[in-house]
């Protein structure tokens, strides 16, 4: 006779473990908020998202003493929301005590899971060379090395976003590489796009070692040297993200989603310009061709919002941020009733 665990759909399945999953919020959904000041720390970020219904937080939370770590963790406790760190990696052996701090604190506050990014900037903007490009990677690769012994010790698993730095393959190789339980991927849904990956193939791709999300929604359109691209509400831009989720769901049904929703001017993708090309000169031309294609197909007027007033620039970010929440709901429902193929192994 058959194991009835195994004839589980993947609504089923993906009920028993998060049946109350809800949305939760990235910081950096909140970019405007925290410069102007409603947001100080940790904290008090939790508290506003626990207010708008977020099932959890992805924030910064630094070095805190056990005081401040248990009321972060005795406050999602009680309100039922999961909590993930950010931080950045040790860049030499003079930052491990500082990372090692962090990493603790996170570990303290209840949180088992701590996103970074390699690259605080857009490859194509930063490196002028190959040479370049190279440098940064063997550095990243250090600072992996010297955070993963941290991390085991500690219990908490490391979310390296793809942060317009890596391709699929490059990335693909640094997890493979260090092969440990505690180095995994926080998917990004947009940011390769930059990259003229497509966002399907990415999630995919990713999908083995996913250990936590950026989830956004995306729109594009041409302008003289490529293409914009710009995050926007869940539901308002041209990605697949019920697919998305069923992917997601099927390689980690215990996997969190965080929204970033980042509240700006679209950016400039110049793939008609020689310097994007510094660093991506192996790409193939089919991809490229298709990257042109997704935009031309999906092209649509995109949000501005440097010419508001501060006090309008606040009012749209948290708009699209209750936007989104008020979205994901029945999005995540309808994903979860029905399955999808599984991911494709690396």
């Amino acid at each position: 006779m058959a194991d009835p665990a195994l004839s589980q759909t993947l609504g089923q399945r993906i009920a028993g473990v998060a049946r109350m999953k809800r949305l939760g919020i990235g910081m950096h959904s909140y970019g405007l908020h925290w410069k102007a000041g409603p947001f100080n720390d940790a904290l008090s970020f939790l508290d506003y998202a626990h207010g708008l219904g977020a099932g959890g937080v992805q924030v910064s939370i630094g070095q805190r003493d056990a005081t401040y770590a248990r009321k972060l963790r005795e406050k999602c406790e009680a309100w039922e929301m999961y909590l993930e760190s950010q931080a950045s990696l040790p860049a030499d052996e003079s930052a491990v005590m500082r990372f090692t701090a962090e990493v603790q604190t996170a570990q303290a506050a209840g949180a088992t899971i701590m996103r970074t990014a390699m690259l605080g900037g857009r490859r194509y903007e930063i490196f002028n060379t190959a040479q370049e490009f190279e440098a940064f990677a063997a550095k990243s690769w250090k600072s992996l090395t010297l955070a993963e012994p941290i991390l085991k010790k500690h219990g908490v698993r490391l979310a390296i976003e793809n942060h317009k730095d890596w391709l699929i393959p490059e990335l693909l190789r640094i997890v493979q590489k260090i092969s440990s339980e505690y180095v995994g991927i926080c998917i990004d849904t947009g940011n390769s796009i930059a990259l003229l990956e497509g966002p399907l193939a990415v999630v995919e791709a990713y999908a083995p070692f996913a250990i936590s999300t950026h989830v956004k929604d995306m729109g594009v359109a041409q302008y003289e040297h490529g293409f914009l691209l710009s995050e926007v509400p869940l539901g308002a831009g041209f990605l697949d993200l019920a697919r998305m989720i069923q992917i997601l769901e099927r390689a980690n049904p215990k996997i969190q989603w965080n929204l970033e929703m980042i509240t700006r001017d679209p950016l400039e993708i110049p793939y008609l310009q020689d310097k994007y090309w510094a660093t991506l000169k192996s790409m193939p031309a089919r991809q490229l061709a298709e990257a042109v294609a997704m935009v031309r197909a999906h092209e649509q007027a995109l949000p501005r919002v440097s010419q508001l007033s501060e006090a309008e620039k606040l009012k749209a970010e948290d708009d699209n941020v209750r936007q989104s929440l008020a979205f994901f709901s029945s999005l995540y429902s309808s994903a979860t009733k029905s399955s999808a193929p599984a991911a494709r192994s690396p």
